[in-house]
């Protein structure tokens, strides 16, 4: 089958007309044919693939019957308009079973090609009689302006089909434009072009207490819904109504405003839309839509209030603790003072009982000033301000150490670094003690069947800098590995006990610089990793 049958078919059955009930109007046209040729019979033939379906008939008893036997047929895809006198005297039909009597007995023939407007044939109005017959121009013209009569009636019936399914489309999209209007929990606002309101869905009607009112005019529309800016006291001007300025300026973003329905509580509310135009950017209107944020604001002003309180308590506490740092350390240092007096001037006059007393009561006094120093490190660390630099990995390692000498010195540690070059986005100072605790912690929890051991290292990830510190000690157990970043948190053995807060200001400052830090077990699972995050410079 060639593209042009193809596509001659398509067209036939584009019109969904063959083995469909004729309608009046063509049963109608048949009879005009049969009576303008003078001929008691007519069809109105369609030639398919395989068949020729008589779609209605007069002055016999239309049938289908094999395309094959068609007389309609033969010439019918040539488009022309085809008229035989005697077919029983023409080569070309006598022996078709129309004429030779198997089927009919055909004489006066006459065929009207109907040709659609691309030019495809779907068959022919035939009129024909048992006997010969002249046709005269009049009679030609007329069956041709019949056979297009039949081409408009398929078309019109074509294209009323296609108006209802369309018209159906469009009603089940409008049913479910609706439906999502009304399910949707976000208020849905439209203005036609001269600004008045036209629609709001069921969430709009909730959020203003009325629905809309083309009446209103838009110099009227804050005044007619309630619409305050967020202060809740001031009315809004008609530039500032956000269905007014996305129609009159093409969108509008973001604007917040507060909703008063009569009767019903404020709502703050925030709108974006657009306006909307037709194919030739006429605009036509507008819409906006609306979210209710009431309870998201009323958590943000708590938090707000919150962390403003939050901060005073802080500064508060800071300061408390400088202050009690202070006036603790005073005290102490005069106790430990007396303590070192007794102990020189009273050596030999005191039994050992006595001395074991002062030596208890001195270092009572050594931890009480550790954990005095430590705290106003971490009040130190939290409250002030932090100081933006880039400083090196290497250079901050070696400044720790420089502290650390002694007990790096005593415990015969060994501390290495890879990529000592890498560059940190932080407080150099800060990050100089970070390192210092976690090395220090290394040096205090080692275990002394083994040389102690420490790595400090550093790698690139999505950003930031993952920075490790890994020793080979006593390590920390699983289940303890969160716990021990929590004040005064200790789960070490009673030998090493500390004062508990030394992660936790690492903690403290990792946190301080947007990064986080956890803890885990070396590699190998002997000792333990303490891994941070921090930007790159």
């Amino acid at each position: 089958m060639g593209t042009d049958e193809r596509q001659r078919l398509a067209a036939l059955h584009g019109y969904r007309v063959l083995d469909a009930p004729a309608d009046d109007e063509l049963e109608a046209v048949v009879r005009v044919a049969a009576m303008v040729a003078g001929v008691p019979t007519a069809v109105l033939n369609l030639i398919d693939e395989n068949r020729q379906c008589q779609l209605t008939s007069t002055g016999f008893a239309g049938a289908d019957s094999p395309r094959a036997d068609s007389m309609c047929a033969v010439h019918f895809r040539e488009g022309g308009f085809v008229w035989v006198a005697d077919a029983a005297a023409d080569p070309v039909y006598k022996d078709n079973p129309w004429v030779d009597g198997r089927l009919g007995n055909v004489r006066f023939y006459v065929s009207a090609p109907l040709v659609t407007p691309e030019g495809h044939a779907l068959g022919a109005l035939c009129v024909f009689d048992s006997v010969p017959r002249e046709l005269g121009d009049e009679q030609i013209a007329r069956l041709e302006d019949l056979a297009r009569v039949v081409l408009a009636l398929f078309e019109r019936r074509r294209q009323a089909r296609i108006n209802g399914e369309l018209a159906a489309v469009a009603e089940a999209r409008k049913q479910f434009t609706d439906a999502v209007l009304e399910t949707v929990d976000v208020a849905i606002i439209a203005a036609d072009p001269a600004g008045r309101p036209t629609l709001f869905n069921r969430a709009g009607r909730d959020l203003h207490g009325r629905d809309a009112d083309p009446s209103v005019a838009p110099d009227d529309f804050a005044a007619a819904y309630g619409l305050f800016r967020t202060d809740g006291v001031t009315p809004l001007t008609g530039d500032e109504v956000p269905l007014l300025r996305a129609l009159h300026h093409g969108a509008v973003s973001g604007a917040e405003l507060i909703i008063r329905p009569p009767g019903g509580p404020d709502r703050h509310v925030v709108s974006g839309g657009r306006s909307l135009t037709d194919s030739e950017g006429t605009v036509v209107g507008a819409v906006v839509a609306m979210a209710d944020v009431t309870d998201d604001r009323a958590r943000r002003r708590s938090l707000e209030l919150a962390h403003a309180e939050l901060l005073r308590s802080n500064g508060e506490l800071e300061q408390f603790a400088a202050v009690v740092s202070h006036d603790l350390a005073s005290p102490l240092g005069v106790v430990g003072g007396y303590l070192d007096l007794l102990a020189d001037y009273y050596a030999e006059v005191l039994d050992e009982r006595a001395g074991g007393w002062i030596d208890g009561a001195a270092r009572a006094v050594g931890r009480m000033q550790g954990l005095i120093d430590a705290l106003l490190t971490y009040a130190r660390v939290g409250g002030e301000p932090r100081e933006h630099a880039n400083a090196e990995l290497g250079a901050a390692v070696d400044q720790a150490l420089l502290d650390l000498g002694d007990r790096v010195r005593e415990s015969g540690a060994t501390i290495g670094i890879s990529s000592p070059q890498v560059a940190l986005a932080c407080d150099p100072t800060l990050l100089r003690q970070l390192l210092q605790n976690l090395i220090g912690n290394g040096i205090k929890y080692r275990d002394p069947a083994r040389p102690c051991r420490i790595e400090v290292a550093a790698e690139r990830r999505e950003g930031d800098w993952l920075v490790t510190v890994t020793d080979n000690g006593i390590g920390i157990p699983a289940d303890q590995r969160r716990r021990v970043f929590e004040m005064f948190a200790r789960v070490g053995p009673r030998s090493h006990a500390g004062h508990g807060i030394g992660l936790s200001t690492c903690q403290r400052i990792v946190e301080r610089h947007g990064g986080r830090i956890w803890a885990g077990a070396a590699p190998g699972g002997v000792g333990t990793t303490i891994s941070f995050t921090l930007p790159g410079a």
